[in-house]
């Protein structure tokens, strides 16, 4: 077996050992809620939605059948944790919203002890930056071979001015905010997130990940046939 091959072979295998860490201490905190797991997985994605998704859409964002959510909301709404209301543009759909109960819920849930967290935490800032910028990557990744939709991440949003200081403790930018952000400010899930075209997304990717050392001025700008918009 090649090199490579066993690096990758061995990234698995951590990958999967961490994954288990965080099931055991997702069926914890949610069964302290009285839910199971893919209950607590879609009470905490339409906590973030806060205008309500289609059951269609949270099937693709959690990569389940769409039988299966189903289930799984029609459980959430007998507990009262989420509501379902017409959905203005299509009198045959409804969309799914958390209620008030729900809200409170997934933050019981957030808040409990996670054994991962205080790992995570005893990390270095620094350490901690490179492991966000690795999720980013590899998100990324499987955005672009189709294995999860598009994710409401900085690099992937209209506002995001990437490495526009290097060097710097603040390197990017946020129009949205209008301030300098950090590497460890960087969202995976923002609630802000548009969209940008994808002229604009690959070439905020490419300046994303440019070497540090390169010699981009800190003003750089985009070519003025990239537009932000979607």
């Amino acid at each position: 077996m090649s090199q490579i091959s066993t690096t990758l072979r061995h990234l698995r295998t951590g990958f999967d050992r961490l994954a288990i860490i965080l099931r055991a201490e997702l069926w914890a905190a949610a069964a302290a809620e009285g839910l199971n797991p893919a209950q607590a997985q879609v009470l905490a994605l339409l906590v973030t939605r806060p205008d309500g998704m289609r059951s269609k859409n949270i099937a693709a964002q959690l990569a389940v059948s769409g039988a299966s959510i189903t289930e799984t909301v029609n459980a959430l709404v007998r507990k009262k944790l989420l509501i379902r209301t017409a959905d203005p543009s299509d009198a045959r759909a409804s969309i799914i919203c958390a209620t008030p109960e729900g809200h409170a819920v997934n933050a019981a849930i957030e808040e409990s002890s996670s054994r991962f967290s205080e790992a995570l935490a005893s990390l270095p800032a620094s350490v901690q930056s490179e492991l966000l910028a690795t999720q980013i990557r590899l998100i990324r990744e499987l955005q672009q071979a189709g294995a999860i939709p598009l994710q409401r991440m900085c690099v992937s949003c209209r506002h995001f001015r990437p490495n526009i200081h290097p060097g710097s403790a603040h390197p990017h930018h946020c129009t949205f905010i209008g301030a300098d952000i950090a590497g460890t400010d960087l969202r995976l899930d923002c609630g802000e997130h548009e969209a940008a075209n994808q002229t604009a997304q690959d070439v905020n990717w490419a300046a994303f990940t440019q070497n540090p050392e390169s010699n981009i001025s800190g003003t750089q700008k985009l070519p003025d046939t990239v537009v932000h918009g979607s």
